[in-house]
């Protein structure tokens, strides 16, 4: 699927459950009534958007985008369902990830409040190269503004700040990590807080030489 395409709108019907493949990316935007939106949840291969613990057909509460172009594997939700139902190791797994996907919500909602607009870019760039495993991202200083619910200017200026600082090249739709430890300097620690709770639950689920 194509950068800008949507899966679901606020009050859809969510009647199909996606799966990230490769370098793909969906956000979860809250959309609020002047029409601008903010994200509050980033999934890529790790992840899955739509009817994860519900038996789905509830309707969608965040618009779902396409961030990073890339294929999208869909199923019913009510398949997935019955498939969960018959095993109990799918549903377990399923449900961990509910978890890990809430804790990633719960961390942006704490960084978007306590951390500087320097600190959220650098965080969301990490996120992105540790989902699609790219170190060239294909998205605009616009849309990253949007993203992130600040001005454009902002991130332009903090863009250029980890340019001088060699860890960034930013040039027309895309900005290319040079380095990724200098860049992790600049962010919070939020990207690790959540990576390491991914990994903790989940190893309940895979042993540690399963997980990707």
């Amino acid at each position: 699927m194509a950068a800008g395409e949507i899966l679901y709108e606020p009050g859809d019907d969510v009647d199909h459950v996606h799966f990230p493949e490769g370098p793909a990316l969906i956000s979860f935007m809250v959309a609020f009534e002047d029409g601008n939106s903010v994200e509050c949840a980033l999934i890529g291969r790790e992840g899955a958007v739509g009817g994860i613990v519900s038996q789905g057909h509830l309707p969608a509460y965040t618009r779902s985008v396409v961030q990073y172009p890339g294929t999208l594997w869909r199923m019913e939700t009510r398949q997935l369902q019955a498939i969960k139902e018959e095993s109990p190791a799918l549903d377990q797994l399923f449900t961990h990830y509910a978890d890990c996907l809430l804790s990633q919500i719960f961390q942006s909602v704490a960084c978007s409040a306590a951390h500087s607009i320097e600190q959220r870019t650098a965080r969301w760039l990490l996120s992105a190269h540790d989902r699609t495993g790219d170190l060239a991202i294909p998205i605009t200083q616009q849309r990253l503004a949007e993203l992130l619910g600040v001005g454009r200017s902002y991130v332009s200026r903090v863009l250029a700040g980890l340019k001088s600082d060699n860890a960034l090249k930013v040039s027309l739709g895309c900005i290319q990590i040079l380095d990724r430890r200098r860049l992790d300097r600049h962010s919070c620690n939020c990207t690790r807080s959540v990576r390491a709770h991914f990994d903790k639950v989940l190893a309940q689920v895979y042993p540690p030489d399963k997980r990707s």
